[in-house]
């Protein structure tokens, strides 16, 4: 069995930061104590680097099968891998939807042959698919995936008695995106009537706007407290929708958790301006108000976790003009140097971090022994370099599409190295790629 001692890092876990040993055995973390010594270990000297729980990143979009011009499983798992992120769950709208089990099994396989991270698949729901989806065996699939708004690769579920029998029925974790979809045709509509098609990206928070989005959340809260069906909101944009959550009671007891993602946190409507298309969400980065509200209720405990939406599309299709254009953008590979950016400008604790990336993540989905850096506990690490600045350039990028819109920043930080499963998968800029990632399951009754 190898073994891998890391010596003397300073380690950021459970809202502690200590400087420790680490022994990895085979795929797990054995021992974690100061004065370590096995003269059968690799040793790796850590000294100056901060050790960390890999990320968790429970929405992106890898785009395989169907799309897979715009991105693979492949191709984005070892971006993923390369920015700290070491396992993922993805979404259901690829081509053909993940809407059977048939179907959502050949993407795990898929991953199975190609992964570099670990890997989790949402089974999606749609208007006809209800008795499908309570076959899942949720102790190997990371939830149910509902669209209550329209996006890439339209899953709309808007049937008010269909949702009504997800969230009575549903076994699992229920995921949603929530954007009220008659209200964000009727506001495209008449903007369209008043200034034309030839429109700039600026309009798209005034589409998909802030009613929109509130309407659909709050209808998916209503349904969720009806039925006590544990809901988990993905991507808040707004500063309204804030009110639907809590920090009053332990994450262990919320049946209601959310989700925000790096876009929301880092842009805001100015940003349009410069960046157009390329921070084009569903739902739409807003204002500078929401962003801060957002920021805040990521430090108070009401948002739960920390995400990427990671969506990539092809350079020439973000170029189109705004209502041709596809929402969504790459973000795995910066999102956990961008959340210590944000920790290097005093905005948010290194413990805080952890718990929204990794911790928190590793709690709501129940996932088995991933998350945290204990002993038993799968070696998924990162090693940090917060004195080794990552400049952000067209050609250090892993997509497949081959663009970010963090082109041209420099980060404050770098990732040194990521373990997964005790594999040393990503050193310093160089991949090992003879260990696959592993299947995540779940402690589900």
């Amino acid at each position: 069995m190898k073994k891998t001692l890391i010596k003397n890092a300073t380690i950021v876990n459970e809202d502690e930061i200590f400087q420790s040993d680490l022994l990895i055995e085979g795929s797990f973390i054995a021992r974690i104590d100061k004065g370590i010594s096995d003269n059968s270990a690799e040793i790796i000297e850590a000294q100056g680097l901060i050790l960390i729980p890999g990320a968790i990143d429970d929405q992106v979009h890898f785009r395989e099968p169907g799309l897979t011009h715009k991105g693979e499983i492949y191709t984005e798992a070892k971006a993923a891998v390369a920015g700290g992120v070491t396992s993922y769950m993805e979404m259901p709208n690829t081509n053909p939807q993940s809407v059977t089990i048939v179907e959502l099994e050949k993407k795990y396989a898929r991953a199975k042959e190609c992964s570099l991270a670990n890997y989790s698949f949402f089974m999606g729901g749609t208007n006809v698919n209800l008795e499908e989806t309570l076959k899942v065996n949720y102790n190997t699939v990371c939830g149910l995936k509902l669209f209550m708004g329209s996006s890439t690769g339209d899953m709309l579920v808007d049937n008010e008695k269909t949702l009504e029998g997800f969230f009575s029925k549903a076994n699992t974790l229920i995921a949603t995106h929530c954007e009220y979809d008659p209200m964000v045709k009727e506001n495209q509509k008449r903007i369209v009537e008043e200034y034309g098609e030839d429109l700039p990206t600026y309009f798209h928070p005034i589409i998909r706007n802030e009613e929109a989005c509130y309407k659909s959340s709050s209808f998916a809260v209503e349904l969720a407290k009806k039925y006590n069906t544990r809901l988990h909101i993905l991507h808040i944009s707004t500063a309204k929708e804030l009110e639907l959550f809590t920090n009053k009671i332990p994450l262990k007891q919320k049946r209601i958790t959310s989700e925000a993602c790096i876009h929301h946190l880092w842009f805001n409507d100015e940003d349009y301006k410069k960046k157009g298309n390329f921070i084009k969400w569903n739902p739409a980065v807003k204002t500078e108000y929401d962003r801060a509200n957002i920021f805040q209720a990521v430090l108070d405990g009401r948002i739960d976790v920390i995400a990427t939406d990671h969506a990539p599309h092809t350079l020439q299709e973000k170029q189109l003009p705004y209502l041709q254009a596809p929402s969504g953008g790459p973000l795995v590979q910066h999102a956990v140097l961008a959340m210590l950016e944000f920790y290097k400008q005093q905005k948010i604790s290194l413990e805080m971090i952890v718990r929204k990336m990794s911790h928190n993540v590793a709690d709501i989905f129940n996932i088995e022994k991933r998350g945290y850096i204990r002993e038993g506990y799968f070696a998924d690490l990162v090693l940090v370099d917060m004195n080794h600045p990552t400049k952000v350039t067209k050609d250090s990028l892993l997509y497949k599409c081959g663009w970010s819109p963090f082109e041209g920043t420099t980060f404050s930080a770098s990732i040194n190295k990521t373990f997964i499963g005790g594999h040393l998968v990503y050193n310093n800029g160089v991949f090992d790629e003879t260990k696959k990632g592993d299947r995540l399951s779940f402690r589900r009754e």
